[in-house]
């Protein structure tokens, strides 16, 4: 709002009361409290001031920790027209999109990308690909979100929803991020141990990999672009270690190609193209993402400035994309030129994957068995940090919890922790032990999926959230259609599953009664959609 001229000042008569003029104030005060009052109840319902007692929601970002990405090129509130292309404002923009592409190389991907080779070869090549176009999509939906409104989907979500709801939603996404906390985790333990040549056990790697916090919490108080540079090194860890495996597997280019143009699906590898599309979408990274762009100096109510973000971010988030797409091949395509058509193929897990690599492939100069390790330690320990990071906007954003980050980083490492170390110790008497529980981490992680996809839409959908960003009818549509087929594969995920799993009548029961409170709520939000959209 601009403020008055010294013309304007001039232009209030001397005579006029100061009452008076308090008088004004106070009716309009009054009269916009009773014009809004579910904006200051919804945005605290939540609320825990502990620390300092400030009055500011929590935020993702303090201003002195935001990145700052220069001059824009335009400075109107208004936008008109497209900017030229900077790389050097692309480079200050990099970074949030890499960071979020970590969750599609976290251990529970290439468990999915080493089963599906071995198994279906390479005719699910070209699901692998519409699957990372399905999840771009629905990251550029969060950062259009985080952008365009200035806030996470976490704090968006503890004011747009009822209090009964919001709680949900945050038991929802804390239960996907535990579930995901553990297989990264256990993922980075195997690690471990296969590099330790089996010295270390699985519980012993656990403790190690907990201890990633603590480098977590060094490099953040550096500054974010350290923590950026951090992930970068593990990602070209991994890019090299799964490059090296794939020059020495050397898989048919031909049949590869053919995988990636041509659909092919038959009955026998149904689970494995389910397994690939609900790998995807990982819940809590659609949380994380919409907090990560706010790390860069943007004005959410200048036009200009949220216009060209979005470009920069859109070219970020598909390159980064991009990257974690042809790693994920790389895995795919060296599991199914070594083990496609094998007895050992529905054998093969992320317990004994570099077991089986070695009796295939051999040692060399460098093992492949130590370069399989290499690359799962840096997705495991990469993935490990995110899902902290996460924790922190996830807590912070649905609590409106205003501790400090190194306070709340230990609260949600030792949520996700402590469950891991029992599992671990529990879960770790044989191999098919551990696939059991990957299973059931993958069956939670399925379940939380539509508790941020349906928030996202209905909160990018809405003018008053994001503005004139909005999304359109048409990207509405489409992306509906791509979370709904997500919802229904993970569905069907969850169907085959339970039906294989689920014996006896207790448990039958207790079953059938979740699944009616789940539908239930899923039905609510899906109504509370339509509702703001009539409006």
């Amino acid at each position: 709002m601009n403020s008055p001229s010294p013309e304007n000042h001039a232009d209030i008569p001397d005579s006029q009361p100061i009452e008076s003029l308090e008088h004004e104030q106070q009716v309009v005060g009054d009269e916009l409290s009773r014009l809004l009052p579910a904006s200051s109840s919804s945005s605290s319902y939540l609320s825990l001031e502990i620390g300092d007692g400030e009055k500011d929601n929590e935020a993702a970002y303090e201003a002195s920790q935001k990145v700052p990405v220069g001059d824009f090129e335009s400075g109107s509130a208004d936008y008109s027209g497209t900017p030229p292309f900077s790389f050097k404002k692309l480079w200050r923009f990099t970074g949030p999109g890499f960071l979020m592409s970590i969750a599609f190389l976290d251990p529970g991907n290439l468990e999915g990308d080493l089963q599906a080779g071995a198994i279906a070869g390479y005719s699910l090549l070209w699901l692998l690909l519409w699957a990372t176009s399905m999840g771009l999509l629905i990251q550029l939906l969060s950062v259009r979100l985080g952008v365009a409104s200035g806030r996470h989907l976490a704090e968006l979500c503890r004011e747009e929803y009822p209090r009964w709801a919001g709680i949900v939603l945050w038991i929802m996404a804390e239960l996907a991020l535990i579930g995901a906390d553990i297989q990264e985790v256990i993922g980075s333990a195997i690690a471990i141990q296969i590099l330790s040549r089996g010295v270390l056990p699985i519980w012993s790697g656990v403790l190690i990999t907990a201890s990633d916090c603590f480098v977590f919490l060094l490099l953040e108080n550096y500054g974010v672009r350290k923590l950026e540079a951090l992930f970068a090194v593990l990602i070209s860890t991994m890019a090299l270690a799964f490059a090296w495996m794939f020059a020495d597997a050397r898989p048919s280019s031909e049949e590869l190609l053919l995988g990636l143009l041509i659909p092919r699906l038959s009955s026998r590898t149904i689970r494995q193209a389910v397994g690939v599309v609900g790998c995807v979408i990982m819940p809590h990274n659609v949380f994380l993402h919409s907090a990560l762009v706010q790390s860069r100096e943007i004005q959410p109510g200048n036009k200009s400035q949220v216009q060209e973000a979005l470009n920069y971010y859109r070219i970020e988030s598909s390159a980064a994309l991009f990257i974690s797409f042809i790693i994920n091949v790389f895995v795919t395509t060296v599991f199914a030129k070594g083990f496609y058509g094998s007895k050992q193929a529905n054998y093969i897990g992320l317990v004994n994957a570099g077991q089986y690599l070695e009796q295939k492939y051999g040692g060399g100069l460098f093992p492949i068995l130590y370069i399989w390790g290499i690359g799962l330690l840096a997705a495991g320990q990469s993935s490990t940090i995110t899902g902290t990071y996460a924790g922190q906007f996830i807590m912070g954003g649905f609590l409106n919890l205003r501790l400090k980050k190194s306070i709340r980083s230990l609260i949600t490492r030792s949520c996700a922790i402590i469950p891991t170390i029992i599992v671990a110790v529990i879960f770790n008497k044989s191999e098919s032990s551990l696939d059991v529980l990957n299973e059931w981490l993958n069956v939670l992680q399925s379940i939380q999926i539509p508790f941020a996809l349906i928030p996202l839409l209905t909160l990018v959908s809405k003018e008053q959230i994001v503005g004139t960003f909005k999304i359109g009818l048409f990207l509405e549509r489409v992306a509906w259609a791509v979370a709904a087929l997500v919802i229904v594969i993970n569905g069907y995920l969850l169907l085959d599953f339970f039906l294989s799993e689920v014996h006896g009548l207790l448990f039958g029961f207790c079953i059938i009664a979740g699944t009616a409170t789940y539908l239930a709520f899923l039905i609510y939000l899906v109504l509370h959609w339509t509702k703001e959209r009539s409006n």
